[in-house]
């Protein structure tokens, strides 16, 4: 296969793993959504946590809540527990790499928050453990999978949501995690500004 093939066929993929999605995990989105939008309007906050492309997920979805999505409106609050490198080295330092974001939930969690947990295959120790430390604070949480949802499905309650991409392949799964990310986005910003 040469060059421009294979990149026809990584659009294919992808083209495919979304579609599947949209008809198997549209439901968790907005039921996902949901909570959020309730934990926001009772004035509570999102955190958010994953590991490598999933750091950058949280990230990314935090910052189109402090800052803006499509729309403008006044900043939501959100962190990402992925971008405070003192924080983070500390703790794995002192403690354990496994505790470096479920210190932080345990820190700076709330009730009525939400924990936004990403891990495409559901065995990110460092974010289960988090979803442990989030329930430990009743705290929601809202989980971002794939495959067959790994340790992280047994860790979940009945209060929480998984939203798990129907792939095994890691790249197809952080691709539509994006879409996800940003279907909830946009319900936020619909649910509580309009069309401000």
């Amino acid at each position: 296969m040469n060059d421009l093939d294979r990149i026809k066929q990584h659009f294919a993929l992808s083209i495919e793993t979304k579609q599947k999605a949209s008809e198997l995990i549209a439901e968790p989105i907005a039921n996902g959504a949901a909570l959020m939008i309730n934990a926001l309007r009772a004035g509570n906050k999102i955190l958010s946590c994953g590991n490598g492309g999933s750091a950058g997920d949280a990230q990314h979805f935090s910052s189109e809540l402090l800052n803006r999505f499509e729309m403008e409106r006044p900043g939501l609050p959100a962190m990402a527990l992925t971008t405070d490198s003192s924080t983070l080295t500390s703790i794995a330092n002192d403690y354990s790499y496994v505790e470096i974001f479920s210190k932080q939930v345990l820190a700076l969690g709330q009730p009525g928050d939400i924990l936004l947990a990403i891990s495409t295959s559901g065995n990110s120790g460092n974010v289960n453990v988090a979803i442990e430390a989030a329930h430990e604070r009743d705290m929601s949480v809202v989980a971002l999978s794939g495959k067959d949802g790994g340790e992280m499905t047994q860790l979940l309650n009945d209060r929480d949501v998984e939203i798990r991409v129907p792939s095994t392949s890691t790249a197809r799964i952080q691709e539509s995690h994006l879409v996800v990310i940003h279907c909830l986005c946009d319900l936020i910003d619909q649910n509580l500004f309009g069309n401000a």
